[in-house]
């Protein structure tokens, strides 16, 4: 009997170690990318007798759609992580910027597929003095405020000064400019 392809992908879930292998000096943490996940799935791919790939399609101008696919011959199980390209984002090249966010895409459609976290414990944060930022949430009072000091012409960065932003708060930001 042929295993079914939710429990090949389940194995794979459970069994993978992707490990953040790369680090980033500016910001001072580790983090892991997709070929690094894609490495780490390798060994999976003729023991449980599997392919995997990633898609893309440009949603929009600016708007990439990332989506992993598992393939066993028979049946396909998809995962899709949305991303968007900064077309203001300075020191890079247009080109550099549409392949920042197209990798972002396929990390997170990997970790999405594979159910791989990519969260930072709070010790990676370092913030033991009392200091810490408010985190900006979605359709709050704040958020309302921020949503219309954009369209006055408030960047990214000056809300960031104020809020910890997460990466889709700030897709959305920068959609309801």
């Amino acid at each position: 009997m042929d295993i079914p392809l939710s429990h090949k992908l389940a194995t794979i879930q459970t069994e993978l170690k992707a490990k953040k292998s790369r680090f980033n000096a500016f910001g001072k943490y580790n983090f892991r990318s997709a070929e690094d996940i894609l490495e780490a799935i390798k060994p999976f791919l003729l023991k449980l007798n599997v392919s995997v790939w990633i898609e893309e399609k440009y949603l929009s101008e600016y708007i990439i759609q990332s989506t992993a696919v598992i393939y066993d011959g028979v049946q396909k199980i998809k995962a899709t992580a949305i991303v968007g390209v900064d077309s203001e984002q300075k020191g890079m090249h247009m080109p550099q910027r549409f392949g920042s966010a197209s990798s972002y895409g396929k990390k997170y459609s990997l970790g999405n597929l594979f159910l791989i976290d990519d969260t930072q414990d709070s010790d990676a944060l370092n913030n033991h003095d009392k200091t810490q930022k408010p985190t900006l949430v979605k359709n709050t009072p704040n958020y309302k405020k921020v949503v219309d000091a954009m369209k006055k012409g408030f960047s990214i960065e000056d809300v960031k000064k104020k809020y910890i932003v997460s990466h889709d708060i700030e897709l959305d930001l920068n959609l309801n400019k």
